[in-house]
């Protein structure tokens, strides 16, 4: 387990996550398929060729989901109970098949529920390629651990096996 508990979240800290990931045109293609998106902007080359950009662009879900993925281990591996929203999504940049991205997470706001056994983290998650272009953005809440509670809990479970 690598992810933070409540108490260890700093408002104001930004994590910078060591992966990277270069996105493939498989990737794009696997995640329109699994997701039965099938705009033609993301895989009908000639479609996009006579688009703004040129050229397909990688589906902006994939990317945030990508994000998510790459800032997790620092974030709330084994450590959250429930991601609670994702708010305010912004893609000021296309991706394209080859680029590679990475990660950062700001600690924008945290408080502690009323029965003060778990806490809510919400962080900025910003996503840029290999030029440091912007290329998503978005606010992800979470419901945290606090160490005190997970601790006990871990002890229960043993003591119950």
């Amino acid at each position: 387990m690598t992810g933070l508990y409540y108490e260890e979240f700093e408002v104001g800290r930004t994590i910078e996550h060591e992966k990277r990931r270069t996105v493939s045109e498989s990737d794009n293609q696997r995640f329109c398929d699994m997701t039965m998106n099938q705009q033609p902007l993301h895989l009908d080359a000639e479609f996009a060729a006579d688009s703004q950009f040129g050229e397909r662009l990688v589906n902006g879900l994939y990317t945030m989901s990508l994000a998510v993925g790459l800032s997790v281990p620092d974030t709330t591996d084994g450590t959250i109970v429930a991601n609670l929203g994702y708010d305010d999504v912004s893609h000021p940049n296309p991706v394209f098949h080859g680029d590679t991205l990475r990660a950062q997470t700001t600690v924008l706001d945290k408080r502690e529920t009323s029965d003060g056994e778990r806490g809510v983290v919400t962080m900025k998650v910003e996503v840029f390629n290999q030029d440091d272009d912007p290329v998503c953005e978005f606010e992800r809440t979470a419901l945290s651990l606090k160490r005190e509670f997970a601790d006990a809990a871990a002890d229960t479970d043993a003591d119950d096996a």
